[in-house]
């Protein structure tokens, strides 16, 4: 039986991710994950791909969802009462991957905070309350500022396999954190046996398979440093896992179906099953 053995949420996009034992599971994934996003000039959204310095910013959010705090090396702390949207605050046009979204501006001092962390003038913004985004994939669901759908779910199985094929050729292994999953899963013999998956019971909860998590530059980064640090993972993902719309696929995407609680060391029932 496979089981949940990590929950990792990552409040702002492209930012640190955030463990926890347990969570509640919501229709957007686990709670205020990717609610925030990093835009440049213009509301164009910052992420690893430009901007590796994002992933030494550690976010948290408070037990009761209303402030946030910002931790870099070598910065104080920033603590800020989170604006969401719920009286007359004015929206901001923001622009992910070409898509115009609405979002609420955070305000001047993180924006602030968040330019000198970077090198680069910065905002942050929030979904706002009627955010209505549909994500597509076999399984449409939402999200929030995710690149699509709400769950990145991985299994040791496929990553152990990787780190052996890295190995083989003589370099060194690769972290978890490269691949950024939402669900670590255990106890599959076979690697990429998460790509199979169609239906998924999981605590109170429920998944949908959307698809297959096409992997880029993000992978190049150290999360620990903010450096770029390939060519590994890709160049050996390359040798065995080319999907043909381009690219490489690891790890697989989920919608949520039902929320409800999802606690590490829980059941990863799967309740329907693919052919490829």
């Amino acid at each position: 039986m496979a089981t949940v053995v990590e929950l990792i949420s990552y409040p702002v996009k492209g930012c640190a991710g955030v463990p926890a034992a347990e969570a509640e599971l919501t229709p957007a994934g686990l709670p205020h994950d990717r609610s925030f996003l990093v835009v440049g000039p213009g509301g164009v959204f910052r992420s690893q791909r430009t901007d590796p310095r994002l992933a030494v910013i550690r976010p948290e959010v408070g037990a009761d969802g209303t402030h946030l705090t910002l931790h870099a090396p070598d910065r104080d702390p920033l603590r800020l009462d989170i604006d969401l949207g719920t009286g007359s605050t004015v929206r901001s046009e923001v622009e992910m991957f070409g898509q115009p979204y609405r979002a609420v501006d955070q305000g001047d001092r993180v924006a602030g905070w968040l330019s000198e962390a970077l090198g680069a003038e910065s905002r942050l913004v929030r979904v706002p309350p009627e955010h209505d985004r549909v994500t597509d994939g076999l399984t449409p669901g939402t999200s929030g500022f995710a690149d699509s759908s709400a769950m990145h779910v991985l299994s040791l199985a496929s990553f152990d396999d990787l780190n052996r094929r890295i190995a083989a050729a003589g370099r060194p292994p690769v972290p978890m954190d490269r691949f950024r999953p939402n669900l670590v899963v255990d106890g599959w013999d076979t690697p990429q046996t998460e790509d199979r998956v169609r239906r998924v019971t999981v605590g109170g909860g429920e998944l949908g398979f959307t698809k297959l998590a096409v992997r880029c530059a993000v992978t190049l980064v150290d999360q620990r440093t903010g450096g770029k640090a390939g060519p590994e993972p890709l160049r050996t993902l390359a040798s065995y896992r080319r999907v043909p719309e381009g690219g490489v696929a690891f790890g697989s995407k989920f919608s949520v179906l039902a929320t409800g609680k999802v606690t590490v060391g829980d059941a990863f029932e799967v309740t329907e099953w693919g052919t490829d």
